[in-house]
């Protein structure tokens, strides 16, 4: 389960400010129940899941929080933007996962939502929460490895 670079898909939203306020320790691709109306809204980029998170309940992942909008043409098929989706995962991963979670300060953040071969899945991200100054320090040496890349540029 090693860090992922980009989705091999199509990507429908990101969590921009999850590496921001988390340190994320480790990534997994994991399948999302949706409806068809759901879908069809996916397909049209209308999610946000900047505020979502994921719970692991009886045995499950749950996907709390992750806004889908509806979709207009769905009349009465369209559900709660903000319900909660399950997600699929393998026992094994699910077992590895719930070991990590039940660590102190570690938490489920959903860091992509995209389409991979027609089936949308989401990466969840095993994270600690940063603290003000761990954050202070990335953005410090952001700017210096920026500076530095200027300087051999010239």
């Amino acid at each position: 389960m090693g860090l992922q670079q980009e989705s091999a898909g199509t990507l429908i939203a990101s969590n921009r400010k999850a590496r921001h306020t988390y340190e994320v320790l480790e990534t997994l691709e994991a399948g999302i129940v949706l409806t068809g109306t759901e879908v069809k809204s996916l397909r049209q980029g209308r999610a946000n899941i900047g505020e979502a998170y994921g719970t692991i309940k009886k045995g499950e992942v749950w996907l709390t929080g992750m806004h889908v909008s509806p979709y207009e043409q769905g009349s009465y098929n369209n559900v709660d933007p903000l319900r909660e989706r399950k997600l699929l995962l393998h026992k094994k991963e699910l077992r590895k996962l719930n070991a990590r979670v039940a660590e102190k300060g570690l938490t489920l953040v959903p860091l992509q939502l995209y389409f991979k071969h027609n089936i949308a899945k989401v990466t969840l991200g095993v994270c600690r929460g940063k603290k003000e100054y761990d954050r202070r320090d990335d953005i410090k040496r952001r700017d210096a490895e920026r500076d530095i890349r200027r300087r051999l540029r010239r």
